[in-house]
């Protein structure tokens, strides 16, 4: 229980700051992008470091950076079905979604296949 207190307190913390960080940059568009993923991540490898150790936390860093890139190949291929295919946005996602699986449990295996 108290680590979802610790969780949600640091994670609040961290949102409120990229928020502010977003409203200071231009476009505006950045705002979004520097909401609540990030602070989640660092309030995770917080709580990661803190009860697990360096090396358990760096585990972690390697599974989100392959979930990162893994949202990327995803957000192109629908990208492309919408655009080229112009198929409609439910199927060019659910399509989708079979590539983000691979991608991300490929790179997942590749970096080492364990949490």
């Amino acid at each position: 229980m108290t680590e979802y207190v610790i969780r949600f307190l640091v994670g609040g913390a961290v949102v409120s700051a990229f928020a502010m960080l977003g409203d200071v940059l231009r476009p505006k568009s950045f705002a979004g992008l520097f909401g609540a993923a990030p602070s989640v991540a660092l309030a995770t490898l917080g709580i990661a470091i803190w009860k697990h150790g360096e090396s358990y936390a760096a585990s972690q860093t390697l599974s989100m950076m392959a979930g990162a890139i893994a949202l990327a190949v995803y957000s192109v291929v629908v990208c492309q079905l919408l655009m080229r295919a112009c198929l409609r946005a439910l199927p060019a996602t659910l399509l989708s979604i079979a590539v983000w699986f691979a991608a991300a449990f490929g790179l997942w295996s590749l970096a080492g296949g364990h949490t």
